[in-house]
């Protein structure tokens, strides 16, 4: 079977929302989730039935929140469940497809007890079919690697070595124990080379930051 490839117009105008601080989902990328709380097995239950989307939304902890939780931040990114199975215990473990991101326009009513979105698409209308980003591949290894060293991460480089250059940096993006302030701007940087240059800006941040935090292995 050929992968999966979304179109524009089979992005939903609606859809289930899973707001989960740190967890950064972007554009290509697969995020691995364990879902054990009975609004998400139904939020999951639901979008297996139709679709197979929802998007992962980080909590906006500078705004107030709402009747139907924290506040969320503005942008986010819709996905599709591409593997799918369940535990003994009832479980769900799934990955999660990163299709496109979009512009938290509102929200709708909540649905067995989780929430969801209605958003607008068209800003970042290129998600869909992006352009390779470019950067220095051998500036941005080099800080991963001394990154990496401070927080005790170990790596296999030989498959990082071997990563396209679109895959490098949105796995990266995903991956790196960074804050959520952090992977909101991972998120919302307007193109792949933007977010190559974010993901190396932040990576050499840490590098040059005081202090033992990272060597210890403690993310921040």
């Amino acid at each position: 079977m050929p992968p999966f490839v979304a179109r524009a117009d089979e992005l939903p105008d609606v859809f289930p929302v899973f707001p989960l601080g740190g967890a950064l989902l972007l554009p290509g990328g697969r995020l691995p989730l364990n879902i054990f709380e009975p609004r998400y097995l139904a939020m999951i239950e639901d979008a297996l039935a139709a679709g197979r989307m929802f998007a992962m939304v980080q909590p906006d902890p500078r705004r107030p929140g709402g009747t139907t939780g924290p506040a969320l931040y503005r942008v986010g990114c819709v996905g599709r469940i591409v593997s799918f199975s369940e535990t003994d215990d009832g479980c769900y473990l799934i990955t999660l497809l990163g299709l496109s991101r979009f512009r938290l326009t509102g929200e709708a009513v909540m649905r067995r007890g989780y929430r969801r979105a209605q958003a607008d698409f068209a800003p970042f209308a290129d998600d869909l079919d992006p352009p390779a980003p470019r950067f220095d591949r051998d500036a941005l290894l080099a800080a991963l690697r001394i990154y990496f060293i401070r927080r005790g991460i170990e790596a296999s480089w030989d498959v990082i070595s071997r990563m396209p250059d679109s895959e490098l940096v949105t796995t990266l993006g995903m991956v790196c124990p960074f804050g959520a302030p952090e992977k909101q701007a991972l998120l919302e940087a307007p193109t792949p080379t933007d977010q190559a240059a974010t993901l190396l800006a932040l990576l050499q941040m840490d590098t040059h930051a005081p202090g033992d935090d990272a060597s210890s292995g403690r993310a921040s």
